[in-house]
């Protein structure tokens, strides 16, 4: 799909998008299509109950007296609530609309209300965004209908008093989105097609955006004493990889990197502690963190961004056996801690304590951010509509909700404390990989603390509950995975660490 800034025209064919502010009705654009079109908008309103609510819609199928196909009318909400993310919304409720219609063409003329927090260069961007977001779509195994399936529109374009502006902004937005759909591929990928090899070479390519990649296999692992990762891995036909990407771009080489660190279990069986069938039923999308770092690198290298960073991804499949890790195993992790295992379906912790350590042992990073599909217990304390923060740094844990909100990828901090240790101590070894009944959560990121070396900022982000959700709840999100994460760190990265 090709995506253009232009000034202000007619429009003449295609579909014609304005916008209508609740409680202020039609804006400059949407009033100049109404009148054009004999009024036919205005006829519409009461019929359809349209009040311009942030989310609806009206369409004027083939009105008269212009030459477009359609006029479909976005409700932006209430002006002082429009901010980024509200027009990337509406861009994307936009597509949804004409999604199985025969339409090729759109074009966006949206005017910001009144009293909005984004108007000019940057709402033409925001606009293009969520219309990109939207566009995304995961048919390469479909083999008929794909019509039902296959957006026709090939050109959005999307009117602005600056062109040059916009296409400025335009073009770290369309990096970041790049890194959104890399991020839905790799989630979206069957696990008969995605092993932690094929992750690996798929990461490898990511070379042509300017990463330096490099991949650790089993051997190599094993001499660095990653006895926690490899433990999850020996059950499986598929080797276990560690995948380095690091992006070089700050103005001072020598400044400490920020690090981000991915689970990246391809398969989760559950082990000998074995999943119910249904509850396995989606577990090829248990590496949703390291897609999501893969993502994020993709995407600073494209944009060229400022800063230098390095993604630390652990890749293997939690498969049964006769070589599987048993529960009561006990594993040496790379840092040298020893883990009792009770239940080999709490795997990603374990992946992550040594990708964690290896993160820090190798490039002394300034602070380390983790991202994992973790554990089923943050569904049930937030949902799918927050993402559980957990850290040791009070300023990282502000910087890190600040950007969720501004990107429309939202944290909640939960609770970190001693008194959750006492749930991992072990009879005989330095800690297990399960706590009790009680703060799944919690325990799971108590357990990654003890990987964290003192004085290392770190956060844990468990994206269990927003990794993957049904997309029509979720306007900016076409498929089953959401490739959550990726706008939120190029965010945080861009607010706070670039020179």
């Amino acid at each position: 799909m090709q995506f253009n800034f232009a000034a202000a025209k007619a429009v003449d064919s295609g579909v014609w998008v304005v916008g209508a502010a609740e409680g202020t009705g039609l804006l400059p654009a949407a009033a100049k299509a109404d009148k054009a079109s004999g009024g036919a908008i205005g006829r519409a309103m009461p019929s359809c109950q349209f009040k311009a609510k942030a989310g609806q819609v009206l369409e004027v199928l083939a009105p008269a007296g212009v030459g477009v196909s359609r006029i479909v009318v976005l409700g932006l909400g209430k002006a002082e609530q429009f901010d980024g993310t509200a027009a990337e919304a509406a861009a994307a409720a936009a597509l949804g609309r004409l999604s199985g219609s025969a339409e090729t063409e759109v074009a966006f003329e949206i005017d910001p209300p009144k009293g909005g927090k984004v108007k000019g260069a940057a709402l033409a961007a925001h606009i293009a965004f969520g219309a990109k977001l939207k566009s995304y779509s995961f048919n390469q195994y479909r083999t008929k209908d794909l019509d039902e399936h296959q957006s026709k529109l090939a050109k959005v374009t999307v009117l602005t008093g600056d062109v040059a502006a916009a296409r400025r902004s335009w073009a770290r937005m369309a990096a970041v989105a790049e890194g959104v759909f890399l991020a839905r591929d790799l989630v979206n990928e069957p696990p008969n097609v995605l092993s932690p090899q094929e992750f690996a070479r798929r990461a490898k390519a990511l070379s042509k955006a300017g990463l330096k990649v490099n991949v650790l296999g089993e051997a190599e692992m094993k001499k660095l004493g990653m006895g926690a990762l490899l433990g999850v891995g020996q059950g499986s036909e598929r080797e276990s990889q560690l995948v380095v990407l690091t992006w070089n771009g700050s103005r001072r080489k020598t400044a400490s990197p920020v690090a981000f660190v991915g689970k990246g279990v391809c398969f989760d069986s559950g082990g000998l502690s074995l999943k119910t069938g249904t509850g396995m039923m989606g577990m090829k999308g248990d590496m949703g963190g390291a897609a999501a770092v893969a993502g994020t690198m993709q995407a600073l290298a494209a944009r060229r961004a400022k800063v230098n960073a390095v993604g630390v991804i652990g890749l293997v499949e939690n498969m049964p056996d006769g070589a599987a890790q048993r529960p009561d195993d006990v594993v040496k992790s790379m840092s040298g801690q020893t883990i009792e295992i009770l239940n080999t379906d709490a795997e990603g912790r374990l992946v992550l304590a040594d990708a964690l350590w290896y993160a820090q042992e190798k490039f002394n990073p300034k602070l380390v951010i983790d991202l994992a599909t973790l554990t089923g217990a943050i569904m049930v304390a937030l949902g799918q509509e927050n993402a559980g923060l957990f850290s040791n740094d009070d300023r990282l844990s502000e910087r890190l909700t600040q950007a969720g909100k501004a990107a429309g990828e939202p944290v909640w901090r939960m609770p970190l404390g001693k008194a959750y240790d006492k749930l991992l101590k072990s009879k005989i070894a330095d800690m297990k990989n399960i706590g009790g009944q009680y703060a799944g959560a919690i325990t799971a990121a108590q357990f990654l603390q003890r990987f964290v070396k003192e004085k290392t900022p770190w956060a844990h982000l468990d994206i269990a509950g927003v990794a993957w959700q049904d997309n029509e709840k979720k306007p900016l999100i076409p498929s089953w995975s959401t490739g959550w994460g990726v706008r939120l760190l190029d965010r945080f990265v861009a607010d706070n660490y670039e020179d």
